[in-house]
């Protein structure tokens, strides 16, 4: 194994501007890493090995020539496959986009091409992200470098698990229920999903428009900061990107780690627990590490407050109807007529209304069925008021409770997830068990704020989410408390991964 995998982008990206290695190195090492190991974790659904290489010589030459570059020039990175790639496949893990080649880049990937790091491809997902465990994907499963054995999460698993595998350094996901943070926990990730608007959604696949948000995926703080960094900022293609200037979010994770980590350096800061996101369906080893991050919390100074948010008892059923029916809006451009997939009935009269039928029954996988079909009903006469409206009458009641829970707390603390990754295929034909698994990260997406996982330790050997959520634009605050936990705790929980001793 290549010891450049081994490092954070942080000190890969010190190397490459003290001269040390060239991107064409660190690019190539993990390459390597991913066509020697990827086998068996599948976190990729395309490997861009001559587009990744082009992008490192020519910051390389760059560098070479003098040229001022970003912080994180030459620092390659994995971009989930529902964000757009210009002349490289984007799939959304789904056979109805197979082998659609993207004429234009998302934002985001516009903005990591301007930053100078090379991309070294596409990871899986479940389709269109509709899913909490990576099964979902037409293309097969992603596997936890933990466990292989075991899911990596969802919708976001191929990114989590080419983290936490050491295939990339870094990450995108997206996050419209979780599907950033809970990868991440399960993985001994870092995920975090910014304020709504923070990062551009243009040129990301929509699944729930109001709801979706794209955020790094890491192996420490300081890189997620770094990360957040380059993808933020407003964008006229976007009416919901905020206009806002983007933080000094890597300053903020310094002044944090500046303070002396024996002088309470978070004394004054009141973090409240959740009350309704740490009970019944928490497994007891979950339980018992949120417990114990907490008092480390105490340790480092913090106030403790219990925290009561009535509403995020109905979060979870309010999200899994808002959420298919924006989807089954959404979904509904994929008409096998102006672009992907096509497929013409056997028999019968050939229209748009039977091509439609006949490339939707082919293209889409169960679960994306399941919840255009919902989404539908919700939003069908009859049912609009009882259902849909419903929810939204709920999703304002889960932002009025964050509003008041921080008037007391200037954080808001729960565990990620409720149990650590099950083994493969457990709850795949149970969408209700599965469904559970966002139950603590669904309110974040309902309200818009920013939330952060970061690991909090081993349960029966396996890794634990430690969230933290705060007030809507103020995701510094995450990077101050998180940076200072994360230190507290120890080195990052990926460098215990049972993937740094595979067999190449």
């Amino acid at each position: 194994m290549n010891d450049l995998i081994k490092l954070t982008a942080l000190e890969l990206a010190d190397k490459l501007a003290a001269g040390e290695v060239t991107s064409v190195e660190v690019t190539q090492a993990f390459l390597d890493r991913i066509h020697a190991v990827d086998g068996r974790v599948h976190a990729f659904l395309y490997v861009d090995d001559e587009g990744a290489l082009a992008a490192a010589r020519a910051v390389d030459e760059d560098r070479a020539a003098g040229k001022s570059l970003s912080r994180l020039a030459g620092v390659p990175i994995a971009v989930k496959d529902n964000m757009v790639t210009r002349g490289v496949p984007t799939t959304a893990a789904s056979h109805i986009l197979e082998g659609w080649i993207p004429p234009y880049d998302a934002t985001v990937v516009l903005k990591l091409k301007a930053a100078g790091m090379p991309i070294l491809g596409k990871t899986n997902l479940d389709e269109f992200a509709m899913g909490s465990s990576t099964e979902h994907s037409a293309f097969g499963p992603t596997h936890n470098p933990w466990d292989l054995s075991r899911i990596p999460g969802g919708s976001g698993g191929g990114s989590a698990a080419a983290v936490g595998a050491f295939e990339a350094p870094l990450a995108l996901g997206s996050d419209t229920g979780g599907s950033i943070r809970q990868p991440a926990a399960v993985t001994g990730t870092v995920g975090m999903k910014p304020t709504y608007g923070v990062v551009s959604r243009y040129g990301l696949i929509a699944m729930g428009s109001s709801l979706d948000q794209i955020g790094p995926v890491t192996r420490n703080i300081a890189d997620a900061a770094a990360l957040l960094e380059v993808i933020a900022g407003h964008d006229v293609h976007d009416a919901t990107s905020l206009p806002d200037d983007v933080p000094a979010f890597s300053q903020t994770v310094a002044d944090a780690l500046a303070a002396d980590p024996n002088a309470a350096p978070l004394s004054g800061v009141r973090v409240g627990v959740i009350d309704q996101l740490a009970g019944d369906g928490y497994q007891q080893g979950v339980l018992d590490s949120f417990g114990a991050a907490l008092d480390v919390l105490v340790s480092l100074g913090a106030d403790i407050v219990h925290i009561s948010a009535p509403s995020f008892t109905y979060a979870l059923a309010a999200y899994y109807l808002i959420m298919p029916a924006e989807v089954s809006s959404n979904l509904a451009r994929y008409d096998g007529i102006r672009y992907g997939l096509r497929v013409e009935p056997k028999e019968g009269p050939i229209t748009s209304e039977t091509v439609m039928a006949a490339t939707r029954e082919a293209g889409f996988g169960l679960e994306a069925k399941r919840r255009i079909i919902l989404g539908t009903y919700v939003l069908s006469s009859g049912y609009y008021d009882a259902y849909y409206a419903s929810a939204q009458k709920v999703r304002t009641l889960v932002q009025r409770d964050f509003a008041s829970a921080f008037t007391k707390a200037d954080v808001l603390v729960s565990p990620t997830a409720p149990t650590v990754a099950f083994p493969l295929g457990e709850k795949i034909s149970d969408p209700m068990a599965m469904y559970v698994n966002d139950i603590a990260t669904i309110p974040a997406n309902l309200a818009g704020v920013p939330a952060l996982s970061l690991p909090s330790g081993l349960s029966d050997g396996l890794p634990v989410g430690f969230q933290i959520l705060a007030p809507a634009q103020q995701d510094a605050r995450l990077y101050h408390v998180g940076a200072i936990m994360e230190r507290a705790l120890g080195a990052p929980l990926t460098d215990a991964s049972p993937a740094l001793e595979w067999e190449e």
